[in-house]
């Protein structure tokens, strides 16, 4: 068979499972990224079978993954959505910071990785999933309830975090240099500061630039423009992840609502193949050890979650139950947990275990996430009910 006919029934095949894969997720009510990422595991380097056509073409495609998954939060958000969020939860939001990236560190520094492998997994441990948490809430048909704004508050938050944090990253892992990473820094707060003055004001001209009436057209230069900004982001260092999330952030009103109405299936198709290129690219023989450490992380960050949002819920007055589901809603991790380690492990800055962690880690809490915002009612009824004082005989 020759070398374009064999790609082509491997990528077909990898595409055929993920449906496959995505259905039975479904049937389950859980989030595939867990399948996704046990289907790269099976069929990467090390596993049952190994495709390497595949691994080739989704290194590219997980790349555009990355672009569009972060393109579409962006256009979640308005600037001035984002300025609020940040007024309201900037303090919920520094102890979500302190309380789940430091287990992470800790970890890392055990397992001698030094401080580079320490800050690479804090912001592994750190984010939530907002994709697992958007679907959770809108499952359990949570979208209006008291608490879900503290959870957006949060997830803003944390996206902000994020924007400052991948600069940082990215300068550690390329090893470029005290004043070459201040300068990449200022250069990324100088970016997420000119867009949101630009989204703030002059929002509506970025979106005439991209908008058409053809949708042909207005897909052509929204996906170019999105991978041109990414490109630029990633050559100043900034991160294309950032770059296409502040291109998000600038597009507007009803060209906004547009683009995600017609990128969303795309997004879903390259997402898709970006959790299996990491998994293709990570050895499942290297899981087994570290696996313990992935469970140790899980358990104490599934708690650091529910403290935080507990706390966050707690600040706006918002009862016990409404505090458990804030915090429940956020444990998932998800994308941006893989993208950082896809970063670090791609650039060759971290040890080789640290993608396997990541992995295990990611496929725990992914599972635990949707579980977890599923039975928290019924525990706190039940905790509720044991603390009730016994009715008096007699």
């Amino acid at each position: 068979m020759g070398s374009t006919a064999l790609a082509l029934v491997q990528l077909g095949s990898i595409l055929f499972a993920l449906g496959m894969l995505g259905r039975v997720a479904g049937r389950f009510g859980m989030s595939p990224i867990p399948l996704y990422l046990l289907g790269g595991l099976a069929f990467g380097r090390g596993g049952v079978i190994q495709l390497e056509s595949a691994i080739e073409f989704g290194h590219v495609a997980g790349e555009i993954g990355v672009v569009l998954l972060l393109l579409l939060l962006g256009l979640e958000y308005t600037a001035a959505e984002l300025v609020t969020g940040l007024r309201r939860s900037w303090l919920a939001g520094v102890f979500d910071l302190v309380a789940n990236a430091t287990p992470g560190v800790v970890v890392a520094l055990l397992l001698g990785w030094g401080v580079v492998g320490a800050v690479t997994m804090g912001g592994v441990t750190y984010i939530s999933s907002s994709g697992i948490a958007a679907k959770v809430l809108n499952d359990l048909g949570r979208l209006g309830n008291r608490e879900t704004p503290v959870v957006l508050s949060i997830l803003v938050f944390e996206d902000l975090a994020m924007a400052v944090y991948l600069p940082i990253l990215t300068t550690l892992l390329a090893g470029i240099g005290y004043l070459a990473g201040l300068r990449s820094l200022a250069i990324a707060l100088l970016a997420i500061t000119l867009v949101l003055v630009v989204a703030l004001r002059y929002g509506r001209y970025v979106s005439a630039i991209v908008d058409s009436s053809d949708k042909e057209v207005f897909l052509l230069k929204l996906l170019g423009a999105a991978l041109l900004v990414a490109g630029i982001a990633s050559a100043l260092n900034v991160s294309a992840a950032v770059g296409a999330f502040l291109l998000g952030i600038a597009i507007s009103g009803s060209t906004a609502q547009n683009a995600a109405k017609m990128l969303e299936p795309l997004r879903d198709l390259f997402a898709a193949i970006f959790f299996v290129a990491f998994g293709l690219n990570t050895d499942p023989r290297a899981i087994p050890p570290v696996l313990g450490w992935a469970v140790v992380l899980a358990v104490v960050t599934v708690l650091t979650k529910i403290a935080t949002g507990w706390y966050a819920a707690r600040r706006q007055g918002i009862r016990r139950m409404g505090r458990a589901r804030a915090g429940a809603a956020l444990v998932a991790r998800g994308e941006f947990s893989i993208v950082i380690a896809g970063l670090a492990v791609t650039m060759g800055a971290v040890d080789g275990d640290l993608a396997a962690l990541a992995s295990a880690y990611v496929l725990l809490m992914a599972i635990l996430g949707p579980v977890a915002a599923r039975v928290v009612e019924p525990a706190v009824r039940l905790v509720q009910r044991g603390q009730r004082p016994a009715p008096a005989t007699g």
